[in-house]
């Protein structure tokens, strides 16, 4: 009778550390957007029969503002996914500063991927202490894209404009030969997080202020260089140069990425390389024909020269410093940085992996639009973050709408970030 007790106690045992195991072993991974939820699973199975775990994708809200607020909300409340993205660059900082992120320094730098990173990537996530809080899977690597077809049927010229003035002629001399809009940067409050680093941080490192962020943890906002970029979003909305209407509704990106351009109606813009794959690419919702050679591309001019390959992270995994199982999240991290999961995420939505060896992958070889962008990273340059970043992105949507309103001038938009940002963080973060 004792030895039943016995093996019935040792069974009751058993049976609970293998539920709690199996509990322990399940990993969240939060992703949004059909087509990177898709890429996420073709990587799944293998993870899971890897590291013996069950991989659970939670559906997130698409729009990436909607996203973020339900991940800050349940990072906040302590629920959140075990793994998460951070969008962009400029999101990191805080994320890390309000202690939701994990960090893991010690399992990239030991990771066999490490070595293969691209320099920018490991610029992009080691912050000035030499700390590490996300991988780098993806990469944004921005440029200005222009209908070439259009622009060579109307005689003007394709080659890369040098200076800020001279892609503000460009835009003026397609808008009164072809009667498109010459150009568009990303503006406004509904836009989010994509007019601070879809558009205003490419101009920023041509300007006299090429940096935000001072060693000291303040803000660099208030110099002439930032004037200066409020002013070429002043030229483009002043002289008719750029649809504004579509940038003050819901979704801005909409009708002029994904309508007006491949109608021709807007001859040039902001974007990155998912463009070629998401936006116009064959499979997307109305693709430009040929679209490699209907579509060209232009690094972003420095105000007097110079020419910037201005890269950002995408959707940087991160793990969750409350994930049930934080060092088996990290594991699954990891393995999301792996060639595979690379070219997943890049076939689908066209991002830059973050390592160099992808170049060397059969699949990715296939992406023709993007190889040469995949070796463009190697001279990509990048705008360091701090905390306090989400409030300048923040502030340049605010200004930017105002812009758009032609509620304000360059200076008066200067003023608008600049007051939103001492409001939110303190007088005395901002110079």
């Amino acid at each position: 009778m004792l030895r039943k007790v016995l093996l019935a106690g040792i069974s009751v045992t058993a049976l609970a550390m293998s539920v709690s195991g199996a509990l322990a072993e399940t990993i969240r991974i939060a992703e949004h957007r059909q087509a990177r939820i898709d890429a996420l699973n073709t990587v799944v199975p293998e993870i899971e029969n890897k590291l013996g775990v069950d991989i659970e994708v939670i559906e997130y809200p698409a729009p990436e503002k909607d996203y973020m607020t339900k991940l800050l909300t349940e990072l906040g409340a302590g629920n959140a996914p075990d793994l998460f993205t951070a969008p962009r660059g400029q999101d990191v900082a805080d994320m890390v500063s309000a202690g939701y992120v994990a960090p893991i320094t010690d399992e990239v730098k030991a990771w066999d991927g490490y070595g293969a990173l691209f320099d920018v990537s490991k610029k992009l996530v080691t912050d000035k202490d030499g700390n590490i809080h996300v991988l780098p899977a993806m990469l944004s690597v921005q440029q200005l894209y222009y209908r070439r077809d259009l622009l060579e049927k109307a005689g003007i010229s394709t080659e890369q404009p040098k200076t800020w003035q001279e892609l503000i002629e460009r835009a003026k001399e397609i808008k009164t030969k072809t009667g498109a809009y010459g150009l568009m940067f990303p503006m406004g409050l509904t836009w989010g997080g994509g007019a601070f680093g879809e558009g205003f941080q490419a101009l920023v490192v041509g300007s006299s202020t090429p940096e935000i962020a001072n060693d000291d943890g303040t803000l660099n906002l208030t110099s002439q260089g930032i004037t200066d970029v409020f002013g070429v979003y002043a030229d483009l909305v002043n002289n008719d140069l750029m649809p504004v209407q579509p940038l003050l509704g819901p979704e801005p990106w909409v009708i002029p990425k994904y309508e007006m351009f491949p109608a021709g109606k807007l001859a040039a813009t902001t974007c990155g390389s998912w463009c070629y794959i998401y936006d116009w690419g064959p499979e997307s919702k109305n693709p430009i024909p040929d679209v490699t050679e209907a579509v060209g591309t232009w690094l972003v001019p420095g105000k007097d020269g110079g020419e910037h390959v201005m890269v950002d992270l995408e959707s940087a995994w991160a793990v969750n410093a409350q994930a049930s199982d934080v060092e088996m999240a990290k594991k699954v991290l990891l393995e999301l940085g792996s060639v595979k999961a690379d070219v997943a995420y890049a076939s689908r939505i066209g991002n830059i992996p973050g390592r160099r060896d992808a170049g060397d992958d059969p699949d990715f070889k296939k992406l023709d639009a993007l190889v040469p962008i995949l070796a463009g990273a190697e001279k990509g340059t990048f705008i360091k973050t701090a905390p306090g970043f989400s409030a300048v992105s923040e502030g340049v949507a605010r200004a930017t709408d105002a812009l758009l309103r032609k509620e304000t001038d360059a200076a008066g938009a200067q003023k608008i970030l600049v007051d939103y940002v001492r409001e939110t963080l303190g007088d005395d973060m901002v110079k």
